[in-house]
């Protein structure tokens, strides 16, 4: 008889715990649909690469201004020949404080993905600096890092190397 009531009160408590039944969700009012719509997640084509976070349009933008900045291997060290560049896009952020700037740092292929993700945010702030110290506001530059994960160029030869080696400055306001 102990044992009966030991066990009844132990029941009790379970049932007393356990969380509230929720129904299954209706099948037609959006779960998976499995209906042919031309999606694919069979694998990334370059498609897929260039997806993502669009920032701004050009409206405001560089309009006939360069938007890469290209560096050489491992190096995060501003080219001389990207300093007029530069010297105009600042000159555009001084001039509108409404513009906005993303600066996109990218890698090649080479050296592993955490050494890349560095060098991008070290090429990328590399031109903050130079936007900073020829006139525009810190407010209106943000930057990120993708590292080796957005090629320009598919390859493993120099050319796409060099491609790959970039920041890229997108205009938005």
């Amino acid at each position: 008889m102990k044992f009966h009531l030991i066990l009844g009160a132990a029941l009790l408590v379970v049932a007393g715990c356990s969380s509230p039944t929720l129904p299954d969700p209706d099948p037609t009012s959006g779960g998976i649909d499995d209906t042919d719509d031309g999606s694919s997640t069979a694998g990334m084509g370059r498609d897929g690469l260039e997806g993502g976070e669009e920032f701004g349009d050009d409206r405001m933008g560089a309009g006939e201004l360069g938007t890469i900045i290209y560096f050489d291997f491992d190096q995060s060290e501003l080219r001389p020949e990207y300093t007029d560049l530069v010297a105009q896009h600042a000159n555009q952020l001084a001039n509108n404080s409404r513009l906005r700037v993303r600066l996109e740092g990218h890698a090649d292929e080479r050296g592993s993905r955490e050494y890349n993700i560095g060098l991008g945010e070290r090429r990328a702030q590399a031109v903050r600096r130079m936007l900073l110290i020829q006139g525009a506001s810190a407010s209106q530059i943000a930057t990120v890092s993708f590292g080796e994960e957005r090629p320009a160029a598919f390859g493993s030869d120099e050319e796409s190397y060099s491609l790959n080696r970039r920041v890229e400055i997108k205009v938005g306001n």
